[in-house]
């Protein structure tokens, strides 16, 4: 079973409760639960304290709900369209769609509808997306979903204060509502979410270009679509956050166990392997919403009819909204009928837009590549330097972005850093530490300018030079239409970074031909800085 096809087990395949015999806490953790002011027990009984209060606490909320969406697999079927036809969706028995269960449950009419497009594997079900109903015109409300039918912390655990306590200590928001969706799936069509489950799981954590986070490729995929590229490393250290969030599941239901008296589950790392966790995880952070100027239990959540059937856009402003007892969509410019739906991602770059979202957007005006420069610790000088950086509010370790279409004010922001970092003549030093105003704003001398720019030089061309096509090469790839959807998408963002690296490169040698005496050799001393 592939990656993909795993991450929709963790979401919605269907799991039989477990019977576990009762375990006790080893010695170490009964000490650390006794400091914190637990009593000891055995661990099953804490579990089935803990674990109830999410189930049953949610499931007293919703019993009006689950009284309506007893009914939902009545003769409904899936009605979903797909240009001029429609898809009915059979799965033993008539089943509503997603919108059609959310109108059942209270969603006000509205006006989008449920649309689907195909994917790559032929033998994949199409993803669905959110599209308008109707002709759209800026500021029109197109969604206005209750909070009823909001997952969030505060509905999850029924508390807001508990909420907060498992969110300010070892486990995010994120965690939290992938496994209480995990734990939702275990409950199958008995769950009151399980149409929104099934839609997730028809997603399969992919967005709108139908490819899933990096976070669920292969090493060797990793490997081949991102040589050259700090994309492999971006994806690690987050599989290794995710790792780490996962040996604290069991620590946070421990801690929380005296609030609940049973539930009928394992503890989490005994009824979900990590990959499990992992997938599920996934298909969370690629559908959460990130709600302004609401408590912290309904920051993050997940918006039944949002992303990922909206689709993200990063020059776009329309945002999910919390307003009252809902969650509303206005649209910030004209649709018309049938047009994908779109909502702000936030400034986030490309990179993070695949890490989170599974897509790039070559339109983005956040996009940008970092550079850090450092001091060399071992410099005889570089305390004096230090004291500098700091008086200027910049640091031993600094970071410096690149932003697209703006290469060349980014390396002209590196110059003063660079300038003091390769100073090696104590009264050159001197004449810096002492003056008053911008740090090295003009040339400390000729052969240190020639040195700053002959490092640029040669950082940017090893860069470039670490990747293993060419940005014409890409370009064959991304038009090419039967390719595999996730080197293309790789390709995107590579061709984008290549792009910042080639114009920041052709910034700098312009900076080279500018300089007053080409023959000038660069003053390189022994403790140049490093950048990476």
């Amino acid at each position: 079973m592939g990656a993909v096809a795993r991450a929709s087990a963790a979401l919605c395949g269907s799991s039989s409760r477990g019977n576990s015999s009762c375990k006790t806490f080893p010695s170490n953790s009964q000490g650390r639960l006794s400091s914190l002011g637990i009593p000891r027990r055995n661990l099953c009984s804490s579990i089935e304290n803990l674990l109830l209060r999410i189930v049953v606490g949610a499931r007293q909320k919703q019993k009006l709900e689950l009284k309506r969406a007893a009914g939902f697999a009545r003769n409904a079927g899936v009605n979903v369209q797909d240009g001029h036809r429609k898809v009915q969706e059979k799965e033993g028995f008539k089943t509503l769609d997603l919108k059609e269960w959310m109108h059942e449950q209270g969603l006000p009419p509205c006006k989008v509808e449920l649309l689907e497009r195909t994917c790559f594997e032929s033998h994949g079900k199409p993803i669905h997306y959110v599209a308008a109903s109707e002709d759209l015109q800026p500021g029109d409300v197109a969604l206005s979903v209750p909070l009823s039918l909001v997952v969030s912390l505060e509905r999850v655990l029924g508390d807001e204060t508990i909420a907060e306590l498992l969110t300010t200590n070892k486990l995010s928001e994120l965690a939290c509502l992938a496994l209480y969706l995990m734990y939702e799936k275990k409950r199958g069509k008995d769950s009151f979410w399980y149409p929104y489950i099934r839609e997730l799981d028809r997603q399969r954590g992919r967005g709108q270009l139908a490819v899933p986070s990096p976070l669920l490729w292969s090493p060797q995929e990793l490997n081949e679509y991102f040589t050259g590229s700090p994309m492999k490393k971006v994806v690690l250290e987050r599989l290794e956050g995710i790792k780490r969030e996962y040996k604290e599941l069991d620590t946070v239901w421990f801690m929380a166990g005296s609030l609940f008296k049973q539930y009928p589950f394992d503890i989490p790392t005994e009824a979900f392997s990590f990959e499990i966790f992992k997938q599920a995880f996934v298909a969370v952070q690629s559908c959460v919403v990130h709600l302004q100027g609401v408590s912290l239990a309904r920051r993050f959540c997940l918006v039944p009819l949002g992303p990922p059937l909206l689709g993200y856009k990063s020059n776009c402003s329309a945002m999910l909204k919390a307003n009252g007892d809902s969650v509303q969509f206005a649209v910030d410019r004209a649709y018309k009928a049938g047009e994908p739906l779109n909502v702000w991602c936030g400034p986030q770059p490309n990179s993070r837009l695949l890490l989170n979202y599974g897509f790039v957007d070559e339109d983005n005006p956040h996009d940008r590549l970092t550079v850090e420069a450092a001091l060399e610790t071992t410099d005889p000088l570089y305390q004096d330097k230090r004291i500098v950086v700091q008086k200027h509010s910049l640091s031993t370790k600094q970071t410096f972005q690149i932003f697209k279409g703006k290469e060349k004010s980014a390396v002209s922001s590196m110059l003063p850093y660079l300038r003091l970092a390769h100073i090696s003549n104590s009264t050159h030093m001197q004449s810096v530490a002492s003056a008053q105003e911008s740090m090295c704003a003009d040339t400390v001398s000729p052969c240190n300018e020639r040195a700053v720019l002959d490092q640029l030089q040669a950082y940017f061309t090893k860069r470039l030079s670490g990747y293993l096509t060419t940005v014409e090469e890409d370009t064959v790839v991304i038009e090419d239409e039967n390719a595999d959807p996730k080197k293309r998408v790789a390709t995107k963002l590579l061709r984008i970074e290549k792009e910042i690296l080639a114009n920041a490169l052709t910034a700098v040698n312009e900076l080279i031909e500018q300089l007053p005496n080409g023959t000038v050799a660069p003053c390189n001393g022994m403790y140049i800085p490093k950048l990476a």
